[in-house]
């Protein structure tokens, strides 16, 4: 978290007076304190504000001290880019956030027309940065964390390599840019090693019940599924995966670093790696 607010106050310094015309530098957040991913957005918020507290009491920032303008996006991309229109009419220098791919790659056209600098947490697609239409960089938006190539292309490896995978399995939500993506690199760097991806299924968003597309899983016999989602909906296909009798290896993302995944996954779960 420090990281992400050094580098939104490297942004606020090349922009020179205009960010430092009053005696508080306000600064947006686009977040999801509720939906989803409020759990993460919860953290974050409380992290930032503890870090703004921080600064401030040791005298700001030039003597100015930090305020952020917060507004909740709900983890969803349309209500994302309502926040980013709110924060843009608000007069804000620079926003922190959306924390998820989809939300910050639906957020950064509104940030680019308007000049405001995005410097977002988590989301780690690489069309945050880059404009899809142009395969341009955007000049406004900005990362502090790896990105989805790096890390479906290390599970793969660590997959062939370490785990000695020969046939893989790959669970996604087909309505995530991240996991979309995700499943994609995974699976062009899986081949690339010498391994076969024996089945590919998708779900929907916010869908919990995966014993279809398990069941097919199955029967092809893979040594690992990718499941690159969230914390919850890869626990509930670890469980639902095991009750059918997979043996197979889990393989997750940055997306599994949560406590709940140990708590809905119980002893399914055991053995994954991310």
């Amino acid at each position: 978290m420090k990281k992400m607010l050094a580098v939104a106050a490297v942004v606020l310094f090349t922009l020179g007076g205009a960010a430092f015309a009053s005696d508080v530098i306000r600064i947006g957040h686009t977040v999801s304190l509720t939906g989803g991913a409020s759990m993460w957005g919860q953290s974050e918020a409380r992290a930032l504000d503890m870090l703004a507290k921080k600064i401030n009491e040791a005298g700001g920032v030039l003597g100015k001290k930090i305020e952020f303008v917060r507004y909740d996006n709900r983890a969803d991309g349309v209500e994302s880019v309502n926040v980013a229109r709110r924060l843009v009419n608000d007069g804000v220098v620079a926003v922190i956030g959306p924390a998820q791919s989809g939300n910050a790659i639906a957020s950064a056209p509104v940030f680019d027309r308007a000049e405001v600098p995005m410097v977002v947490s988590t989301a780690t697609n690489p069309y945050v940065t880059i404009d899809q239409r142009t395969d341009k960089v955007r000049p406004f938006a900005f990362r502090p964390c790896f990105i989805d190539p790096f890390q479906g292309t290390v599970a793969a490896r660590f997959a062939v390599t370490d785990l000695g995978a020969k046939k893989g399995a790959i669970l996604y939500d087909v309505g995530s840019d991240y996991g979309q993506w995700l499943a994609r690199y995974f699976e062009e760097a899986f081949v690339e090693k010498g391994g076969e991806i024996v089945a590919k299924e998708a779900f929907r968003t916010e869908e919990l019940d995966y014993r279809a597309q398990l069941g097919k899983m199955k029967e092809l016999n893979p040594d690992v599924i990718f499941i690159p989602t969230t914390q919850k909906e890869a626990a509930m296909a670890a469980k639902q995966a095991r009750d059918l009798g997979l043996k197979a290896t889990f393989l997750g993302t940055d997306n599994w670093g949560s406590p709940d995944l140990l708590e809905l996954g119980g002893s399914a779960i055991n053995g994954g790696y991310f």
